[in-house]
């Protein structure tokens, strides 16, 4: 099966109140990360959701902007981080795909947060594209519905 083919993910069940999620979006691909956005949106709606949208500069900035969250005084259930790395002609995306990366799994772990990883690193923006359309295999809405996963095991582990 292609990536155009894969079906859209279905929102997962959460039980007890309507999470409130953070989607921290790195919009220097602007088509492609409204794309993750809009695939994010639909899985957290149909789950029931309420939903901030925060735009942050880049791709290594995402896991500042969620641990600004963690500290800030507006509270969240879970995050969702979306952007989109296209390789150049220098080992500069190398460096930000394993930074951007290894920073979004640290936070995650470090404050055992309900984190879905939307962060594309590709090698074409066609590539790009494909993962971000809507009748495809959206890695935004796959991160979302990771998200709420995680959020539903938080709360059977009694965790949140």
């Amino acid at each position: 099966m292609s990536t155009a083919d894969a079906p859209l993910p279905a929102a997962p069940k959460i039980e007890g109140p309507a999470p409130h999620m953070l989607i921290v979006r790195a919009p220097y691909y602007n088509a492609i990360v409204d794309g993750l956005r809009d695939g994010a949106t639909r899985i957290l709606a149909d789950a029931g959701a309420t939903f901030d949208v925060l735009d942050v500069a880049g791709a290594l900035e995402l896991a500042g902007a969620v641990r600004l969250a963690v500290r800030g005084s507006r509270r969240f259930d879970g995050y969702v981080a979306l952007g989109c790395v296209v390789r150049g002609e220098t080992d500069h995306y190398d460096h930000v795909c394993r930074e951007a990366m290894a920073g979004l799994t640290n936070v995650a772990l470090q404050f055992g947060l309900c984190l879905g990883n939307g962060l594309l690193t590709v090698h074409t923006e066609r590539q790009a594209l494909e993962r971000a359309s809507q009748d495809g295999h959206n890695k935004g809405a796959e991160a979302a519905a990771a998200a709420l996963v995680q959020l539903r095991a938080a709360r059977w582990l009694g965790a949140v």
